[in-house]
């Protein structure tokens, strides 16, 4: 278990899902509550997560001081912590034992791929960071034919249609960007009138993959994120599923954004 500092017993219990302050104190009054087999009905104590045993109904509650979530987003669902209309990425973490995960980044809901579900704050800052520019890979069929100096044009950078220029980005067909079985949408190619293109940005603005290829003359018609930074997209993941990062990817997340 992690390293961890004494904290209040309400904090504790809040940060691992088990209800709103308010909830618990109702909670302890009741006699639900107990640290180390005695029932406790003080959620102001201080407790050691890393030694102390704590129940609440019967179940024990164990800490977990950060958690990291590679998830598939699939289309239809918000990059968000909560919305009233529609189903949010944090929604889709069924295991999920903290309350305060959220989507590193965002993918438009019409999006899939690759989203980083964390609570850790340090990592989402390092990898959002303008200043690190951290590789962002996507996959895009697109209606039209780019023009041929497209990937030149990228490469400078482009500017868009309300004046922002980009940072230069890479470009190339899908069919150059090796084995994407799996990835690929049915209905791609030249027979057509689509084509698919691995664009790889360094910077995050405002619907920018779609807003960069309409530049060019050409409209997105599926778009998923593949990569961002070392973190790769599993292949093994349908959307909608998720898995928690294996410790060699975490460990090269870090290293890569330091």
């Amino acid at each position: 278990m992690e390293d961890t500092k004494k904290m209040r017993l309400d904090r504790f219990l809040t940060e691992m899902g088990a209800g709103t302050r308010s909830r618990i104190r109702d909670a302890a009054k009741n006699g639900r509550i107990r640290v180390n087999g005695v029932v406790e009905k003080r959620t102001d104590r201080k407790i050691d997560p890393a030694s102390d045993s704590v129940t609440f109904d019967g179940a024990e509650v164990a800490y977990v001081q950060f958690e990291y979530y590679m998830l598939n987003k699939p289309a239809g669902v918000v990059s968000a912590t909560e919305d009233r209309i529609h189903t949010t990425v944090v929604e889709l973490i069924g295991e999920r034992k903290r309350a305060d995960l959220f989507p590193v980044g965002r993918l438009d809901i019409d999006t899939e791929g690759l989203l980083l579900i964390t609570n850790d704050g340090e990592l989402a800052h390092r990898l959002l960071s303008p200043k690190r520019h951290v590789d962002k890979r996507y996959l895009a069929v697109v209606d039209g034919r780019l023009p041929a100096d497209a990937k030149e044009r990228l490469r400078e950078g482009i500017v868009l249609s309300d004046g922002t220029k980009t940072l230069p980005a890479d470009l190339k067909e899908a069919a150059d960007a090796g084995n994407l079985s799996g990835i690929l949408p049915d209905g791609g190619g030249e027979d057509s009138g689509r084509a698919a293109y691995i664009l790889t940005i360094h910077e995050g603005k405002f619907h920018q993959v779609k807003r960069m290829f309409e530049t060019l003359g050409c409209t997105v018609t599926y778009l998923k994120r593949l990569s961002m930074g070392s973190l790769v997209l599993d292949a093994g993941l349908k959307p909608g599923e998720y898995r928690m990062l294996t410790a060699s990817e975490l460990a090269r997340l870090k290293e890569s954004t330091r």
